[in-house]
């Protein structure tokens, strides 16, 4: 299966599927959407209101890679459920994550 993401010179490029208003914020796995692309689905028990979800967004996958929030930036998708985070990341960084993508596509 292919990976929700795009190695950068400076880090990753990861595409995200969020689900806002959940009863437990976690990671789910990575799913294929109907258009074929490879996404990472997280939900989320913030509102999709006010940028409430994309600053949780950043908040979780900052926390969950244990890296700062200033790292990982909402590039597209604000108002889709669907969205495009760069995340700065040295090559030790980047191996991590790609693996651990990885083990969820094979999940």
């Amino acid at each position: 299966m292919a990976l929700p993401i795009n190695v950068t010179a400076d880090g990753l490029i990861l595409t995200v599927r969020v689900t806002p208003k959940s009863a437990k914020e976690k990671i789910e796995g990575v799913r294929i959407e109907s258009d074929g692309r490879p996404v990472l689905s997280v939900r989320l028990s913030a509102p999709p209101v006010e940028g409430a979800a994309n600053a949780a967004l950043v908040a979780f996958l900052a926390h969950h890679w244990r890296i700062p929030k200033r790292a990982v930036k909402l590039l597209s998708g604000e108002t889709a459920r669907v969205k495009r985070l760069a995340i700065e990341a040295d090559a030790a960084l980047r191996l991590r994550i790609t693996d651990e993508l990885g083990a969820l596509a094979h999940d």
